[in-house]
């Protein structure tokens, strides 16, 4: 990881700058066998994260979890039902080119089916954390969000 962040985020910020694009995303809740959760700390902005990534042309939601999880953490999923759309206009990212995009992430819980944890050239970390663990982590506020969504049941949430 280098000691500049290549992305920044910002949350109920005035200080952020105006969002200049929305692209849609997917994130992934990918539990383990005891109810762990995986995160990996991204590379870009050195907080812990849920699995996930842009859509691609030509991919359905399913596929862009699919992929991202694969490319981020070595795991091959299933995909089973949307935990929400979080789409908080509040939520933007500046990166260093001058794109600062809104958040649009779509997160789904997953099924691991197959493959090994390996760490991707996004990420600095891998691993599971039981859920009391997660809150004293460096993590986003939103993606905070998203794991208490799934936690205590939620599905198809708009936020």
């Amino acid at each position: 990881m280098t000691d500049v962040p290549r992305r920044r985020d910002y949350y109920d910020d005035p200080a952020a700058p105006a969002a200049t694009s929305l692209r849609p995303a997917a994130s992934a809740i990918v539990p383990g066998p005891n109810g762990e959760i995986l995160l990996h700390r991204r590379a870009d902005n050195g907080l812990w994260a849920l699995p996930g990534g842009l859509m691609e042309l030509g991919e359905s939601l399913a596929d862009t979890v699919r992929r991202e999880v694969r490319e981020e953490t070595g795991l091959d999923v299933e995909p089973g039902y949307v935990i929400g759309v979080y789409s908080d206009p509040l939520h933007v990212f500046a990166y260093p080119d001058g794109e600062v995009r809104q958040e649009f992430s779509v997160c789904v819980a997953c099924t691991v089916t197959g493959g090994s944890l390996a760490i991707s050239p996004e990420s600095t970390d891998l691993r599971f954390f039981v859920p009391g663990e997660i809150g004293a982590l460096p993590i986003h506020p939103r993606i905070l969000t998203r794991i208490t969504d799934y936690l205590t049941g939620q599905r198809a949430a708009l936020c």
